[in-house]
């Protein structure tokens, strides 16, 4: 058998492939993926110019003015188009830098939750609220927040929740239209969806790992459903009404803040 190094000699001084028994013949190179288009942006002499920073965010906002689903699912059972977060970088980062503006992360409060997928595959869910802060050419700042959401197999969750805030704020804060017809011109009628009992949760709330966004998370789905009083056996065997158990334990966590 020959090593790979002459394998490879042959095939070049042959100018043909060389292909092993074992090995499959029709393999084709992976497409490439589709270049984003570059953005030009004429950066105006001397610098951006000096303004209030919801001047300078209003100015990105009238530089961006719709950005398309161009971005493809085509695996899977459900395909669909939708907005990036590389397209969203793509688009607002050129204008941004023209109008001296920076986007900043500047806290994240993220939970977890381990689940399975419908084949019973392991997988984990991120849920962030990143504060983001825009800041100015003169140093001033807005503050605000956005969520994300990720399901993932590996550890790459907080990162794809993350980048799923940052497209969510850039958009939503741009106000940046899809050009897609108007979601009201199409009716779906909604069926009920099954109530999570609220037993299931006592494991969640009683792990030291739940973080307090999610013990409040956890507190309003109990209230939505009704079901703040329903009684649950807590962490030391004793029977507590759901709803004050979140409390007390949000509570505990927090130093004396209360849900």
């Amino acid at each position: 058998m020959t090593s790979l190094q002459e394998r490879a000699a042959k095939m070049a001084r042959a100018d043909q492939p060389v292909t092993d028994a074992a090995e499959p013949t029709d393999w084709a190179p992976a497409p490439a993926p589709e270049s984003l288009p570059d953005i030009d942006v004429e950066v105006p002499e001397g610098g951006p110019a000096q303004v209030p920073v919801h001047v300078a965010w209003a100015n990105v906002m009238g530089q961006v003015r719709a950005v398309t689903k161009e971005d493809r699912v085509t695996e899977g059972p459900a395909k669909f188009q939708y907005r990036g977060v590389d397209r969203a970088l793509n688009v607002f980062g050129p204008v941004c830098r023209a109008h001296g503006v920076l986007v900043l992360p500047h806290r994240v409060e993220a939970s977890y939750r381990d689940t399975k997928t419908s084949t019973g595959k392991p997988t984990r869910e991120c849920t962030v609220l990143v504060t983001y802060r825009i800041y100015g050419p003169m140093g001033d700042h807005l503050e605000t927040q956005a969520a994300g959401e990720s399901l993932d197999t590996g550890d790459k969750g907080s990162a794809k929740a993350q980048a799923v805030a940052l497209r969510t704020l850039l958009f939503h804060a741009g106000l940046v239209p899809t050009q897609d017809p108007d979601p009201d011109s199409h009716n779906i009628e909604r069926g009920e969806a099954p109530i999570r009992p609220a037993g299931s949760y006592v494991e969640e709330i009683t792990n030291p790992r739940t973080s307090r966004p999610r013990l409040l998370q956890i507190h309003h789905e109990l209230k939505a459903t009704g079901q703040l009083g329903a009684l649950v056996t807590n962490e030391v065997g004793d029977d507590e009404p759901i709803g004050p158990m979140v409390v007390r334990i949000g509570k505990e966590r927090s130093a004396g803040g209360a849900l």
